[in-house]
């Protein structure tokens, strides 16, 4: 039987979740502590110090030969200030960040450390052309429109105009303006436009952070839009952990489940699931 355990913290609180995943048979336990009080957990004939004081590194500890017992680091909110304290953040994506955060729906915008990698995919590939489905206030898209040569173009899609208004203005704060192609409207509507007004095969980039539901049909449509080498990136792979829980089923939590399980057989990309933010896969078009 392999045995998974892991620590991690809801936020910045001294509330902390030790998880446990057991894979035969498959269960899934969450138990709860608080403050800093070692917790151990005893399972077939197995000790494991699951979350030790708040000075200590937690971990993820595999008990299979197969993952070689690797330990891999889990993020806590310490070494999460660590993280950010080491993002290159520019002052106007800080501005747009910190009005979001006073907005309903904030935890749609994605985390900066996801926003300086999604610059930097785009900078290695030296894009001009990109799309990004699901704007919002227009983080993401601004670190991608800040990273693109002054010749370079960003379509972003939102269905949402009252946050697609913050987005536009601090489009024209930044000096951005005239590289973002803003679509108010549904993303597979202005994709399947954009396949019939003959754009397949000539975009560089995209990121996929809209209607999880809708992710297959993105992800289809997107695949005749971007060019051979070309980079898609899907947000919120890993939905908050409830994809690895097999006790959650609703169908938002299946989809994004399916989808997954999809791209993994996709022999049309290759792909690497990057745990950063709430999980983000990045798919090379072959």
């Amino acid at each position: 039987m392999a045995t998974i355990f892991a620590t991690s913290y809801c936020s910045a609180s001294t509330y902390q979740r030790t998880i446990v995943y057991l894979s035969s048979p498959r269960r899934f336990h969450l138990l709860s502590s608080r403050a800093a009080k070692p917790r151990c957990i005893k399972l077939n004939n197995l000790t494991r110090n699951c979350s030790c004081s708040s000075n200590a590194a937690p971990f993820t500890v595999a008990d299979d030969e197969k993952f070689s017992n690797k330990q891999v680091i889990s993020v806590t909110p310490r070494l999460y200030d660590y993280i950010l304290a080491n993002v290159r953040e520019p002052p106007i994506l800080q501005q747009l960040r910190e009005e979001t955060a006073n907005m309903s729906g904030s935890k749609m915008q994605v985390s900066p450390d996801q926003a300086q990698l999604l610059a930097m995919l785009v900078q290695i590939l030296g894009a001009e052309r990109c799309i990004e489905l699901g704007v919002y206030t227009g983080y993401s898209s601004l670190a991608i429109a800040l990273a693109l040569p002054e010749s370079g173009c960003l379509v972003a899609c939102e269905r949402d105009a009252r946050p697609l208004e913050v987005a536009k203005r601090y489009y024209e704060l930044a000096g951005v303006s005239h590289k973002v192609s803003v679509k108010h409207g549904l993303a597979a509507d202005v994709l399947k436009s954009m396949i019939s007004n003959g754009e397949t095969c000539s975009y560089d980039f995209a990121f996929v952070d809209a209607e999880k539901r809708m992710n297959q049909e993105y992800f289809e449509l997107l695949l005749q839009l971007v060019r051979v080498g070309g980079v898609i990136v899907i947000d919120n792979v890993l939905w908050y952990g409830k994809v690895a829980d097999p006790l959650v089923n609703d169908a938002k939590t299946v989809s994004i489940r399916n989808f997954n399980k999809s791209l993994m057989a996709d022999e049309r990309v290759s792909i690497s699931m990057v745990p950063i933010g709430d999980g983000m896969t990045i798919c090379r078009k072959q």
